[in-house]
């Protein structure tokens, strides 16, 4: 049974940090590529970073360029996202994804409220 499933949400002043994590199992982890993903209320689901399968390399949507850092342990089936500086626009539900080619598996999220 395949799962992904987030953790690491909450509720942080603006300024603060917090570090997400996902653990993915019931597939190869170490093959698939593994993004997140966030969602604010009334907006579209947009990409945040995304890292190759083997960490090669890792790319981030430019608003959390310098602040947000996207990492993967494949011996632990594990992606973290660290994210810094965090800002209230930061504010959405966060997801994790795996991918490898037409293979998709999403978790349920986690919600991230930057808020004082």
């Amino acid at each position: 049974q395949v799962q992904v499933v987030e953790s690491g949400g909450g509720l942080v002043q603006p300024g603060g940090s917090l570090r997400l994590s996902c653990a993915g199992s019931g597939f190869t982890f170490s093959k698939y590529g593994m993004s997140w993903y966030r969602q604010a209320p009334g907006k579209e689901r947009e990409l945040v970073a995304a890292i190759t399968s083997i960490a090669r390399s890792a790319n981030y949507v430019d608003s959390v360029k310098g602040r947000f850092t996207i990492s993967r342990d494949n011996a632990k089936n594990l992606v973290y996202l660290q994210m810094n500086s965090l800002k209230p626009e930061d504010t959405a539900v966060y997801y994790c994804n795996a991918r490898s080619g037409a293979t998709d598996y999403w978790g349920q999220g986690t919600q991230v409220t930057v808020s004082s």
